[in-house]
């Protein structure tokens, strides 16, 4: 039952977010404009001197992301080809991440390196978590602590890096005419959505970690 008191309510802030995303975007979607997601896309990665980045379409909803190992930019269905505020939002912010990959921004740097810790943080670590908890042998219970740390830190380290990503689409999109100063606010209602899935996160991860932190010096006592 404390544990339900510790992850209740980033679960309920988690689910908030991915309903305000959806809406936003669903809405922002009805809002045209005169260039798609692709092509506002292209136009800031060339304005950028990032010529040889590609565009690529993917399968599913809002699937979109940029790969920093294969150096291109990957956009869903309805971002690639839709003319609306909400895809050309998105398509920016995307790019915004080539443009830290290309500029060696450090937080994006940083991580980068701590993606393989993380994993294994997720999932082995989670079990080593519970089993710790449940058979109440301490030396799995730090270990598993030890592992969930990393994604407390790739948590935290996101934040910024989705911020800056986000800032940089809405500077862009503006300095090279694709929205307007009055407009840029369409845009700001889907990314501003999307920035509240990541704090979620990071507040279930933060939570989640220090539960487990709590039952680990309650045991050592």
């Amino acid at each position: 039952m404390g544990y339900l008191w510790f992850i209740i309510p980033p679960f309920l802030l988690s689910l908030y977010a991915q309903w305000r995303v959806k809406s936003a975007f669903s809405s922002m979607s009805q809002v045209p404009t005169s260039i798609t997601g692709a092509e506002a896309a292209r136009r800031m990665l060339d304005a950028s001197g990032l010529h040889s980045v590609p565009i690529e379409l993917v399968p599913g909803e809002l699937s979109d992301h940029y790969d920093p190992r294969s150096k291109v930019v990957r956009l869903s269905s309805s971002v690639y080809n839709d003319r609306s505020m909400a895809a050309v939002g998105v398509a920016c912010h995307e790019v915004g991440h080539a443009l830290q990959d290309a500029n060696g921004y450090a937080p994006l740097v940083i991580r980068n390196l701590a993606v393989p810790a993380a994993s294994l943080g997720s999932g082995a670590g989670i079990y080593l978590l519970m089993f710790g908890v449940l058979f109440s042998m301490p030396g799995l219970l730090w270990a598993g602590i030890a592992l969930f740390s990393a994604v407390v830190f790739f948590q935290l380290i996101n934040l910024p890096v989705e911020f800056n990503a986000s800032s940089r689409a809405k500077q862009q999109l503006v300095a090279l005419g694709m929205v307007s100063d009055n407009d840029v606010y369409y845009v700001s209602r889907v990314l501003n959505a999307a920035a509240l899935t990541y704090v979620a996160a990071t507040l279930q991860a933060v939570m989640t970690l220090l539960f487990y932190l709590l039952q680990a010096m309650a045991r050592r006592d």
